[in-house]
């Protein structure tokens, strides 16, 4: 199957309107931590209030994001997705507003706490609607979970973006506002469209334990793959301080994200006989070679070439797992699963950019990057020693994964 073809094939499951909803339904995501930040550090002119408060937005997501979907494998999609939206906007709504009015400390912490809880995870779910839509075929799969991939990794370089620009040419709290809206119009539609799961309550009871070896597994994989993402953003941010240009940090990390795109774009035209746990493998492998180099970046242009070749890594790693999910949770609990994937890279990627600060401050400008290559190489020892095909086999529908490990 041509890469178009499949493309096109893959759009037609769903209709270029979904499409369109999707992206701009998870552009929310990626504007909230930035946006909440400097929102509050501007109205409060402190650095450590702001940072509290996308603390707080950050574990809300974390932990809301397999809440929301689970409560949407069980009650359906379209249910679930409208009473996040609605929630999700008036908690955006009254963050701005408490902040902009001076408000008390702990209200905006709740506010941002109850942003992050309530994200409609318009990214996983769309994830479990093209796997369904699907229907088990291989080829329609890899296809819509790369157009998936593609769209994810465009929303999070477009989102503190746009964020950025509203911020230096409107106002801290206009780009928030701007989220609210997408949230409020495109997460809603999205929900509301004919291809949202039902849902079913009896069979997502029935479905069996989610934490089984295989998927943990993954888990482990994704938050050495956050770790990665938090690392390499403190260390763009100190090596181009340390060079004397701090502006290009934002435009040299962007690098990866459009890299990153590519590459996913790339992975529907691979060979059928390179089956995932080879990908995840070989990717991993990737992974760490692309890291490599940034221990010897000493110039913003090499580290500009050397985060952009990182990019190359990202995407098809990342929908391989995601494509993996589907072969080791039950159906009935696959929104679950793909949300809680993206809860483990985020509270990775805090606490990378957590460690790497730290280092940074102790040992230099390199110093992040060490943790990144650390990490892929945890990645690749990982999927070297446990991605295989047995191990990754498909899940029956209906039927519970195996090897368990503890119940969910």
């Amino acid at each position: 199957m041509a890469v178009f073809t499949a493309f096109r094939t893959a759009a037609g499951l769903t209709g270029g309107r979904v499409l369109l909803w999707s992206a701009l339904g998870r552009l929310p995501n990626a504007m909230g931590p930035i946006g909440v930040l400097l929102l509050v550090t501007h109205n409060s002119g402190s650095v450590w209030r702001g940072s509290a408060a996308t603390g707080l937005l950050a574990i809300g997501q974390a932990v809301g994001g397999p809440l929301v979907g689970r409560l949407a494998d069980r009650h359906g999609q379209r249910r679930i997705g409208l009473a996040t939206a609605v929630v999700n906007t008036l908690a955006i709504l009254t963050l701005v507003g408490a902040s902009e009015t001076g408000r008390p400390l702990p209200e905006q912490l709740v506010a941002a706490a109850l942003i992050g809880l309530s994200v409609p995870a318009v990214g996983p779910l769309s994830r479990s609607r093209w796997i369904r839509l699907a229907d088990g075929d291989a080829e329609l799969t890899s296809a819509t979970l790369s157009l998936d991939g593609t769209v994810d990794e465009i929303s999070f370089t477009a989102g503190p973006a746009m964020i950025g620009l509203l911020a230096t040419l409107v106002d801290p709290a206009a780009g928030l506002l701007v989220g609210a809206a997408l949230v409020a119009v495109c997460a809603t539609l999205f929900a509301l469209h004919p291809t949202a799961a039902p849902g079913n309550p009896a069979q997502q009871r029935a479905a069996g334990r989610l934490l089984t070896t295989p998927y943990v597994l993954l888990l482990a994989g994704m938050a050495l793959l956050g770790t990665c993402f938090g690392s390499v953003q403190v260390g763009v941010t100190a090596t181009t301080g340390a060079l004397g240009q701090p502006g290009a940090a934002g435009l040299i990390y962007g690098l990866m994200g459009g890299t990153s795109a590519l590459a996913g774009l790339a992975t529907v035209a691979l060979p059928t006989r390179w089956d995932l746990p080879l990908r995840l493998r070989v990717g991993t492998a990737l992974l760490l070679a692309v890291s490599l180099p940034l221990l010897a970046v000493g110039s913003v242009g090499g580290l500009a070439l050397a985060i952009g070749g990182l990019g190359l890594a990202v995407a098809p790693q990342m929908i391989t797992m995601f494509g993996l999910v589907e072969r080791t949770v039950p159906a009935a609990r696959l929104g679950e699963a793909m949300a809680a994937l993206v809860s483990s890279i985020t509270l990775a990627q805090a606490g990378g950019t957590l460690l790497a600060g730290l280092l940074a401050e102790r040992h230099g400008t390199t110093a992040p990057f060490w943790i990144t290559c650390a990490a892929a190489l945890a990645a690749c020892a990982l999927a070297a020693g446990t991605a295989t095909g047995r191990r990754y086999r498909r899940v029956p529908t209906g039927v519970p994964a195996a090897e368990p490990v503890t119940v969910a």
